[in-house]
């Protein structure tokens, strides 16, 4: 868990400290990007509480994910098709799934330790 935390304290650190404007043009890129990032932070956070994080998985699927994300919209944008709107449901669908997997493991580890007490 220590591991994309890490990343995710770094990531909004930069973005408080720093002034960056990114043109209109790059917009639909960092948005996909920003989304594959959350959607691989998720999944780190998710492996952890399944105690099977690799941190190589962790890594080559965030930076595999950003990459994939920034090439389908750089194609959609040279086709003029809003192909990066694919992107945005898978990463979304599988955002969500991660957020509900890690809360439903969160909620059971509390009943699990409050029925342990009792």
């Amino acid at each position: 868990m220590c591991l994309p935390l890490l990343f995710l304290i770094i990531g909004v650190t930069l973005g408080i400290l720093t002034d960056i404007r990114i043109p209109d043009a790059y917009s639909d890129y960092l948005s996909i990007a920003v989304l594959a990032a959350f959607d691989t932070l998720l999944g780190g956070i998710r492996a952890q509480l399944e105690k099977n994080f690799d941190d190589t998985v962790f890594l080559t699927g965030f930076f595999f994910n950003i990459t994939l994300a920034a090439v389908l919209a750089f194609i959609g944008v040279q086709l003029g098709v809003d192909l990066y709107l694919a992107a945005v449901f898978a990463f979304g669908v599988r955002l969500f799934r991660n957020l509900a997997m890690i809360r439903r493991m969160v909620i059971d580890q509390k009943l699990l330790t409050k029925f342990r007490k009792k």
